[in-house]
């Protein structure tokens, strides 16, 4: 099993895909996707990609069409596999528009728009380190500053003069 966390489908490179799996495959071996969608990023890339395999006699299999393979080598294969391309690019393009439909309305009405806080006052973190002094785990008081431990020890140590000087 390969898995390329935390990458987004619109990244040309995927390097556990691109240099592990597909390196991997060898002739009569078969590359199981959970997902149409995330083979490609538009349905000229998928069948190409699609090609390719076949060329390397290498099968596909897409989890989300049923668990039925896919054989691009005949013609209902070919024209299934081409149809459902088709649909995920459009699926992708329904969902670019939602986002950018969304991320538009937010910003009309002045919302956060979401993701990590840029910055954090002196005053905030001397109010978290008398939490911590106080006995309230670190942890905890990371988290409700919406950061990492290693971020506010390091934010706390920035802050403070440093010792024996």
């Amino acid at each position: 099993m390969y898995v390329d966390n935390r990458l987004s489908r619109s990244r040309a490179f995927r390097p556990t895909f691109d240099n592990k799996a597909v390196a991997a495959l060898e002739e009569g071996d078969t590359l199981v996707i959970t997902t149409l969608d995330r083979l490609g990023r538009s349905a000229q890339n998928m069948l190409a990609f699609a090609e390719a395999l076949r060329s390397q006699g290498a099968g596909l299999r897409v989890l989300n069409l049923g668990g039925r393979d896919v054989d691009t080598a005949t013609p209902m294969g070919s024209t299934v596999f081409t149809a459902m391309a088709a649909l995920a690019q459009m699926e992708l393009g329904i969902k670019r528009e939602r986002i950018t439909d969304s991320v538009s309305e937010r910003r009309a009405a002045g919302k956060d728009l979401g993701g990590r806080r840029q910055a954090f006052s002196g005053s905030q973190i001397r109010n978290a380190l008398r939490l911590i002094e106080s006995e309230e785990p670190v942890a905890q008081v990371a988290w409700d500053l919406g950061m990492s431990r290693a971020t506010l020890y390091r934010r706390i140590r920035e802050l403070l003069p440093p010792h024996g000087g």
